[in-house]
């Protein structure tokens, strides 16, 4: 790494110590819109959001097949829509293609002797549910993630050297939802669709995913046992703060420092950890950058 980024990267470091020493940041921002048809599941036919412990059941199935949309309803009522279950994969075992859910409802005992207490049971019952997503039918379109047009950003600009970088990496980038993070046992990257962000959000969040990415084993291999998932979240958005400078990004300074200021508050606010990750961070930006430069020809 040249001497000049060198001295970038300190400059960007010694910035986001003194943010954090000042004690006056903001929460951590999401910089993208949230989409219309994804978040807390509910019923397709009521409308009315899932309780108790359902939200966490078709959370758990959301997860465990990769669903997005928060729309969920019966075959029976899927099908009075017009829609068609899709086939149950063949990884898939069966009967685990739907997901089971609770419903409890308060029954009340009259007793015929005025004296007696009303009794009080509940009822269980469980329902099997489909997402939208299992489900086939062109009209049934505007449900899925991605189809909502509210959240259309047209604030949304594009960086060509950080877009060839990107693909250049032939990271497993997935679009969709409402969620960024790195699946290090599936090595892939999920971000909200591109629209949903505005300026340079959508490269922030990018960047800070790949610098997770790098840590994979077949790439940098990186250490965790020391300071954990805090410690690789100041690494991440340290590297992206690294990655937009270097590729020109304009950076919303105060939101990556709130962003740091959340993590170290986790971590009773032990400013240490920062010098630690601004060398990891350093190393990853170097890997990534490694991906779109041009090797350097040496005279014989």
């Amino acid at each position: 790494m040249s001497n000049n980024n060198q001295q970038i990267r300190t400059e960007i470091t010694n910035q986001i110590i003194t943010a954090l020493e000042s004690g006056s940041l903001p929460p951590w921002r999401k910089p993208w819109n949230s989409d219309l048809n994804s978040g807390m599941g509910k019923n397709i036919v009521s409308g009315e959001l899932y309780t108790g412990v359902n939200p966490l059941l078709l959370g758990l199935a959301s997860e465990r097949h990769g669903f997005q949309s928060r729309h969920w309803g019966t075959y029976n009522q899927w099908t009075e829509l017009g829609g068609k279950i899709m086939r149950r994969p063949s990884h898939v075992p069966q009967g685990k293609w739907g997901t089971k859910i609770v419903f409890c409802k308060a029954v009340v005992k009259h007793k015929d002797d005025n004296d007696e207490p009303e009794e009080t049971y509940f009822l269980l019952r469980t329902y099997t549910v489909f997402c939208i997503d299992q489900v086939e039918g062109d009209h049934l379109d505007y449900l899925r993630v991605g189809y909502s047009t509210d959240t259309h950003n047209s604030e949304s600009v594009a960086y060509e050297e950080a877009d060839a970088l990107i693909a250049a990496t032939e990271a497993d980038i997935r679009h969709g939802g409402n969620q960024a993070y790195y699946d290090l046992a599936k090595d892939y990257i999920q971000v909200p669709n591109r629209h949903q962000f505005s300026g340079s959000g959508y490269y922030d969040t990018v960047l800070h995913e790949l610098v997770h990415w790098a840590e994979h084993t077949n790439r940098l291999n990186w250490d965790r046992e020391s300071g954990g998932y805090a410690l690789g979240e100041l690494i991440a958005e340290i590297g992206s703060c690294y990655l937009c400078s270097e590729l020109n990004i304009p950076m919303d300074a105060q939101n990556h420092h709130a962003y740091l200021d959340g993590w170290l508050t986790k971590m009773k606010q032990d400013s240490s950890f920062i010098f630690k990750a601004s060398s990891q961070a350093s190393r990853a930006a170097d890997y990534l950058m490694s991906f779109s430069r041009e090797p350097m020809e040496v005279a014989g």
